[in-house]
């Protein structure tokens, strides 16, 4: 699956829509509500995958320049809530 086929992809899913490659510093979805910067790779990194989990069964404190990172399908869950 290429990067494109890999937007289009999320963009369907969170019924936004891909910018492409714009040449400047977008994202490449746009939602009513998110802008998405999407990143595909053949493998994530173990380091990355073991953050996740971590994230999954800790529990931290509230900093407002950290960065969130979820699985799609935990995205999904939260914004099918929130309407």
């Amino acid at each position: 699956m290429t990067w494109k086929h890999t937007e289009r992809a999320i963009a369907k899913r969170l019924n936004g829509r891909r910018l492409g490659a714009t040449g400047g510093a977008t994202p490449d979805v746009i939602t009513d509500r998110l802008a998405v910067e999407v990143k595909q790779r053949k493998a994530l990194p173990e380091w990355l995958k073991d953050a996740l989990a971590q994230a999954v069964h800790g529990a931290g404190k509230h900093h407002a320049d950290d960065l969130v990172l979820l699985r799609l399908q935990d995205l999904e869950r939260l914004l099918n809530q929130q309407t």
